[in-house]
């Protein structure tokens, strides 16, 4: 590889406004792969720019590294990744992200009508979580993680009836 190919880890930092620290816990990770030079200096790929731009997309966007690493695992090392590269792990991450937009719009709606009841509690809540059942299923916030009132019917008719 020609060294007019490679970047000093400050420019790399330069170039991505990453600190030095975070290019190398980044490398530590994986997401990166730096060569050794004779004085054993890191180098890095100029590919590695768009690698470590996508990881801070990536976590603005709500990704964990976790989930980051998988995605950039999947792009080849050595070799500038190619459109159809990116437009795959695009496919992937879009997925990601409409399930979450998904959830959150059930939470802000099921919000909504939580606050318009008053009593912002799902412990207590006459309409949808009478006496506490949901907690029958498990711990969280059951409503929110997608079980229905419907799925309680005795505390839904219940509900119901103490509000005709």
């Amino acid at each position: 590889m020609h060294a007019s190919q490679l970047l000093s880890i400050g420019q790399l930092a330069e170039r991505t406004g990453l600190s030095v620290s975070a290019i190398r816990f980044y490398e530590s990770r994986g997401l990166v792969r730096a060569v050794r030079t004779s004085g054993n200096q890191r180098r890095f790929l100029r590919a590695d720019i768009r690698r470590l731009s996508f990881a801070l997309i990536a976590q603005q966007l709500g990704l964990s590294l976790a989930e980051i690493e998988t995605e950039l695992s999947t792009l080849p090392q050595g070799r500038p990744p190619t459109r159809l590269d990116w437009q795959a792990i695009s496919k992937r991450v879009r997925t990601v992200l409409e399930t979450r937009i998904a959830i959150l719009e059930a939470t802000r709606d099921k919000l909504d009508g939580c606050i318009g009841c008053g009593c912002l509690s799902l412990a207590k809540c006459a309409l949808y979580n009478a006496g506490d059942r949901a907690a029958r299923a498990g711990a969280g916030p059951r409503f929110l993680l997608g079980d229905r009132w419907q799925d309680f019917a005795d505390t839904g008719r219940a509900a119901r009836r103490g509000r005709s």
